[in-house]
């Protein structure tokens, strides 16, 4: 019976949560018009998941690896990556086995009706579970959500300041607010088809252009590699790595939008391996290059020199993070449309407009929260490690806890894993590992980080971790032979910002431009 069921989920001919307006034509029409729509428009297959499943992973956080390797350690920092990715997939599979499980008891039942309904987390969790799990996942998944968009705000207002930094941070964060509500008009992941495919292209040449230019460059004068050297940064550097590897809390939207999502089972394994060939390489080699200038230097970005090159990376993950807010949003979006009585709706602009609000806190909280890194690794450490971690795990073993319902599962748990005896000592580790070290220690060390940078900036801080202006009374530089640029940004970016060409002059001695030291015998970098 049970493979019964689990086939007539996999022989499902039409889209889930497919949405009428998309197809009005009832899919007969075969014009060049709704050809190129099924290209680039409609997309559902395991190529479309594990476009998804890749390219939402990986995002900003790229960016930010180099940080944490500085903060860990280059061993560390590798065994950690390889180990909670390792995770990561463990939980996503776990993830998509509940969804299967839910799904298929709903069509036992013939009582759900899921052509315009999107599947969520916290309804898997109020089918299989009651209604307590459902508001403690409702709870976790929607402000994690909330946070990762922000992230992705903040994060298009840090990048865009590396080619034009006429206007500072807060104001860049004001425009990409209103580029990112754009998404309002994607009615779901089955219509990211294009965009995800152009996002793991856009992650793929700025992954290996940091790793690439890192070694043309080579290691500055002076180098050193101390970590790690606080037990805080240490944990910081952990739970960055946790959340990077813990980007499937719209995994359940995403094995939705497939035709055949029991193919979901080794997507997100296979898309965590090819993530791996992207941030191993450009962390360490970032680190290798510029050792402990990254403690300070959040985003691996600002230490590069403006090149073509660096400017292609900047504008592909602008690109890219626009598409990743989007991401992010969508679940939120369905959320909210269900709570108002529009998750059906045929009109795609009613939808849209109902979306607006959604985008408001969103942009709020970017504001007041710009901490390009630091924020990284609290929303690991006090959102990630149980959305993705540990209620999955959790919820896992409480379904199957009787026997009969481990007999009439969908599905088996695989014979490596050691079925099922092995699945639930894998499943308290999990639980038992995240919650001590990614939620507590991890915990601990991302606040104190966090609060920090609260102390030290602010909040609704203008510019972020800008450069310090100089006092205008200081003696230009007497070295000589350094080409005429603004600093940071060798290679002339004041004149690209109309800026004045001539040389900054020096920072005087103070705390703040203590904190933003920098080498003078190469070029100096700002955040």
């Amino acid at each position: 019976m049970a493979a019964a069921a689990n086939d007539s989920v996999a022989d499902e001919k039409a889209p889930a949560g497919r949405y009428e307006e998309m197809d009005q034509d009832g899919g007969s029409s075969t014009t060049a018009k709704s050809q190129l729509s099924g290209l680039l428009w409609h997309g559902g297959s395991a190529y479309d998941a594990w476009f998804s499943c890749a390219s939402n992973q990986v995002a900003q956080v790229l960016l930010t690896l180099p940080y944490s390797f500085s903060q860990l350690g280059m061993m560390s920092g590798i065994m950690f990556q390889l180990f909670y990715g390792l995770m990561g997939s463990w939980t996503a599979y776990l993830i998509s086995m509940l969804y299967l499980e839910y799904r298929t008891r709903k069509e036992r039942e013939k009582k759900a009706d899921f052509r315009n309904h999107v599947i969520q987390w916290f309804e898997v969790l109020d089918g299989l579970l009651g209604r307590h799990w459902r508001n403690v996942g409702l709870a976790f998944n929607c402000t994690f959500l909330l946070f990762g968009s922000v992230i992705q705000l903040i994060a298009c207002a840090s990048n865009i300041y590396y080619i034009n930094d006429r206007l500072d941070k807060r104001t860049w964060t004001y425009i990409f607010g209103a580029c990112c509500a754009t998404t309002v008009f994607i009615p779901s992941f089955h219509n990211y088809r294009i965009w995800s495919f152009l996002g793991l292209v856009m992650t793929t040449y700025t992954a290996w252009y940091l790793a690439v230019a890192s070694l043309l460059h080579g290691q500055v004068d002076g180098v050193k590699h101390s970590g790690p050297t606080k037990v805080v940064l240490y944990f910081t550097g952990a739970t960055n790595i946790l959340y990077t590897f813990g980007g499937h809390a719209v995994t359940v939207e995403v094995m939705h939008a497939m035709w055949r999502p029991q193919k979901f089972k080794a997507i997100y394994l296979m898309a965590t391996v090819y993530v791996l060939t992207l941030t191993l390489p450009s962390a360490a080699s970032v680190y290798w290059a510029f050792g402990d200038e990254l403690l300070t230097r959040s985003n691996a970005l600002s230490l590069l020199p403006r090149t073509p090159f660096r400017d292609a990376a900047v504008i592909l993950m602008l690109i890219h993070q626009v598409i990743t807010f989007g991401f992010a949003c969508t679940p939120l979006y369905f959320v909210w449309e269900k709570l108002i009585g529009l998750h059906d709706c045929r009109s795609l602009c009613k939808r849209a407009a109902a979306r607006l609000p959604v985008v408001v806190p969103i942009w709020f909280l970017a504001i007041v929260f710009p901490f390009f890194g630091p924020i990284n690794s609290a929303v690991g450490s006090l959102l990630v490690s149980f959305t993705v971690y540990i209620i999955p795990a959790l919820a896992h073993m409480v379904t199957y806890r009787s026997a009969q319902a481990r007999e009439n599962a969908v599905e088996q748990p695989p014979r490596f894993a050691g079925r099922w005896t092995g699945t639930y000592v894998i499943n308290t580790f999990v639980v038992v590992w995240v919650l001590v070290v990614g939620f507590g220690f991890g915990g601990w060390a991302s606040m104190s980080n966090f609060i920090h940078q609260i102390n030290s900036f602010g909040l609704f801080t203008k510019c972020y971790q800008c450069p310090v202006p100089a006092p205008p009374t200081m003696p230009l530089p007497s070295s000589g032979g350094a080409p005429a640029a603004s600093w940071p940004f060798p290679g002339g970016l004041g004149n690209f910002t109309m800026l004045p060409p001539a040389p900054a002059p020096a920072p005087a001695p103070s705390p703040a431009a203590h904190f933003f030291r920098h080498h003078r015998h190469h070029h100096s970098h700002g955040l």
